[in-house]
């Protein structure tokens, strides 16, 4: 018997909009750390309201201690990152209220909890946000933006094709 070798088919992942708002490039982010990659692949977000939900299936690793962060790892183990407003780390965790542990596993629009945009503005920060993926150069060979301008939570909008 003969066996063809079978060409290693690269699986994808969809993640979902963690946010309701406009979804826009990571190049537009106003902040250099996120608009140069430098955390990461990605997009930007314009909130219209607060809640947060879960992009993927995946287990949260790590809740900042002022809640303006959220890490979590996909099934497949690929890292990613919601960062809820910019310099929003000088608000010392007013404002958040992250409803989710470190260790939970959490389905595609699951609820994460919520961040308090008019506060953040009349603190003089930005409300923009983020979803970058950490793991870029080990996990994945290439991400697509699917959906750019306004959407609900729960829309695909990044499809990421596995190394």
């Amino acid at each position: 018997m003969f066996f063809k070798k079978r060409k290693k088919q690269n699986k994808a992942i969809t993640a979902y909009s963690p946010l309701n708002g406009e979804v826009i490039a990571l190049e537009n982010v106003p902040d250099p750390v996120f608009s140069q990659k430098m955390m990461g692949e990605g997009v930007g977000f314009i909130p219209t309201n607060g809640e947060v939900f879960s992009p993927v299936n995946g287990k949260v690793t790590q809740i900042f201690p002022t809640q303006h962060a959220i890490g979590m790892l996909t099934e497949e183990g690929v890292e990613l990152l919601i960062h809820l407003g910019l310099e929003t780390v000088d608000l010392k965790g007013e404002g958040f209220h992250i409803e989710v542990n470190v260790g939970d596993e959490l389905q595609i629009n699951d609820r994460i909890g919520t961040f308090d945009l008019a506060f953040i503005e009349e603190k003089g920060k930005e409300t923009t946000s983020v979803l970058v993926f950490p793991s870029m150069e080990e996990k994945l060979q290439d991400i697509d933006i699917l959906k750019i301008g306004e959407v609900n939570a729960g829309t695909e909008i990044v499809k990421l094709r596995l190394k």
